[in-house]
C-alpha cells in the first residue's frame, strides 16, 4: 500500500507539534523573566492568552504555506520564515487585545519578550529537526526504496536529481538501464542492477518498495502494470501518463513531478490510526502473552526440553527480513524433520501444512488450534514490523519460490490475523487462493476491514474454526 500525503499541513505535522510545544514553553518562560518565578500563571489573564497562541498559531499555519518547503529551506531563509511567522502571531495577538479593549491589562513588554524568544527558540528547533530527519534518513529501516527504471541518456540527470535532496526518505536501490545489457557499471555511484529482461526478477528477490518510470510512452503501460501485479508502487513521469491506471495521483519525489499510481492509496491519518490500534492492541497482546507463558512454558519444557520461545526470519513488507516469535509448539527437531514429511504437505503451492504433524508436541496440538502459540508476535507488532491484521509472513525458502504475482500479497505490513485466517484456514489448501484473499484485503483495505477481520479473529479462535 502507498501513504499518499496530501497536503504540507499532515506532512510537516511534526514541526506543528514542536512548534506548539515551543510557543507554550517560551511564553511561559516570558511570564517568569517578566513578573518572577513566583508568580507564574497566578492570572488567569494571560493563561487565556497561552490559549489563543495555541489557537492562533494552527490559525495561520492552516492558511499559509509556512512548512512548505521547510526541508529545503537555507538557514538564512529559514530564519527569514521563522521571524515573519511571529511577527504575524504578534500582530494578530495586539490586533485581538485592542479590538477587546483589553490592551492595558497586558504588559507589552512580555509580548516583546516573546516575539524575541520565540524567535530564537522555533529557529533553534527547526534546524535540530531536519538535522535530525537527515540522520534519520540514513537509516535504512525508515527509508523507501527505490528503484529509478529509464534510458542510458537519462540516466545521469535523474541520479544526479534524485540524490540532491539531503533529507529524502528514499533509499536508491539501484538503476535499471532498458536500452541496453547489463554491464558492471556504476552512474554517480549508484549500481546499474538489471536491464529490461532482468529487472522484474532483481524487483521478486530485492526489497523493492517504489520504482520511477522515464521512458517512452510505448513501454511504460506493459511495465507499470507487471509492477502492479507485484504490490509495487510506480512513479511515471508527468508527461507519460495512462488513463487505465488505478488510484493515480500527482506529487513530487525528490523533484520529479509524477503520477503515481498503486493496488491501494492510503492516507497519513489511516496509517496513524492503524499504528495506533497495533500499539493498544500489542500492549494488551503482551499482557495476555505474559499469563500465557506463566501457564505453558512449565508445560512445553515438561513435553521437550529446550528453549520456550521459537524465533524464525520471515519476509515482511515488498521483502524485509525480520525475526518473528512463537511459543515453542513442536519438537526441538521440528525444521530438520520438514524435508522428510513434504510428500504429505496438504497445501498446493509455496505453503506447508499437514494434519497430525508429528512434529507438533502434545500441548502444541492445544495451542495451535487455540492459535496461543502465536502471541509473542504482539511483541514483533509493537516493534512495527507486524501489525495485528495483515497478511501472513512468508519463510525464506517460500519466498524465494514465487513468482512475480505472489510478491503482491507482501505490499503491506505482516500481520498476526488476516482475510485467510478469518476465512477458514485447514479448508484452504492452494496457495494461489491465499494470494488471491492477500490481495483483495490490500486491495480494499480500510480500518473498518481491519476492526471486522479481528471480531472474525475472535469468533474463529473461540469456535476453533479452520485452525492450523
Amino acid at each position: 500500500m502507498y501513504k499518499k500525503i496530501r497536503s504540507n499541513w499532515i506532512k510537516h505535522f511534526d514541526f506543528i507539534i514542536i512548534d506548539l510545544v515551543c510557543i507554550q514553553v517560551v511564553f511561559l518562560l516570558s511570564y517568569f523573566l517578566r513578573y518572577g518565578v513566583s508568580s507564574i500563571y497566578v492570572n488567569p489573564i494571560y493563561t487565556r492568552i497561552s490559549i489563543l497562541l495555541f489557537l492562533l498559531h494552527i490559525f495561520i499555519v492552516f492558511f499559509s504555506e509556512f512548512y512548505s518547503g521547510i526541508l529545503r529551506r537555507g538557514y538564512l531563509k529559514e530564519f527569514k520564515a521563522v521571524v515573519k511567522h511571529n511577527c504575524i502571531l504578534l500582530a494578530m495577538i495586539l490586533a485581538f487585545l485592542f479590538a477587546e479593549k483589553q490592551s492595558a491589562d497586558y504588559s507589552r513588554a512580555l509580548f516583546f519578550i516573546f516575539w524575541g524568544l520565540n524567535c530564537l527558540f522555533m529557529y533553534a528547533a527547526h534546524i535540530l529537526t531536519k538535522l535530525y530527519i537527515k540522520e534519520q534518513a540514513k537509516d535504512e529501516t525508515n527509508s523507501e526504496y527505490l528503484l529509478l527504471i529509464t534510458t542510458k541518456a537519462l540516466a545521469k540527470k535523474m541520479v544526479a536529481k534524485l540524490l540532491r535532496s539531503k533529507y529524502s526518505t528514499y533509499k536508491l536501490k539501484g538503476i535499471v538501464l532498458v536500452d541496453e545489457s547489463v554491464t558492471l557499471q556504476k552512474v554517480l555511484g549508484i549500481p546499474v542492477v538489471a536491464d529490461f529482461d532482468t529487472m522484474f526478477e532483481f524487483a521478486r528477490t530485492h526489497v523493492v518498495d517504489e520504482v520511477l518510470l522515464s521512458l517512452p510512452q510505448s513501454r511504460i503501460e506493459e511495465i507499470t502494470n507487471q509492477f502492479l501485479e507485484m504490490g509495487i508502487t510506480v512513479h511515471i513521469n508527468i508527461d507519460r501518463i495512462s488513463s487505465d491506471l488505478p488510484n493515480r495521483t500527482v506529487q513530487e519525489v525528490n523533484g520529479f513531478t509524477v503520477v503515481t499510481t498503486t493496488i491501494n492509496m492510503v492516507t497519513v491519518r489511516q496509517l496513524v490510526l492503524k499504528r495506533l490500534m497495533d500499539i493498544l492492541g500489542g500492549f494488551v497482546g503482551l499482557l495476555a502473552t505474559g499469563i500465557a507463558f506463566l501457564v505453558f512454558a512449565p508445560i512445553i519444557y515438561m513435553q521437550s526440553p529446550g528453549p520456550i520461545f521459537f524465533s524464525q526470519v520471515r519476509m515482511g513488507r515488498n521483502g524485509r527480513r525480520f525475526k518473528i516469535y512463537k511459543f515453542r509448539s513442536m519438537y526441538m527437531d521440528a525444521e530438520e524433520r520438514k524435508k522428510e514429511l513434504m510428500a504429505k504437505n496438504k497445501m498446493n503451492g509455496l505453503m506447508f501444512k499437514m494434519d497430525n504433524d508429528p512434529r507438533v508436541i502434545p500441548i502444541g496440538e492445544f495451542m495451535r488450534k487455540t492459535s496461543i502459540d502465536e502471541f509473542p508476535q504482539f511483541f514483533n507488532v509493537l516493534k512495527g514490523e507486524m501489525s495485528l491484521v495483515g497478511t501472513r509472513p512468508p519463510t525464506i525458502d517460500e519466498y524465494e519460490q514465487y513468482d512475480f504475482h505472489h510478491k503482491s500479497r507482501l505490499a503491506a505490513k505482516p500481520g498476526l490475523t488476516g482475510m485467510w485466517q478469518v476465512s477458514g484456514r485447514s479448508d484452504i489448501t492452494d496457495f494461489e487462493e491465499v494470494v488471491t484473499l492477500d490481495t483483495q484485503y490490500i486491495k480494499n483495505w480500510s480500518l473498518g476491514l481491519d476492526l471486522k477481520i479481528l471480531f472474525k479473529t475472535v469468533a474463529v479462535v473461540l469456535g476453533r474454526q479452520g485452525a492450523a
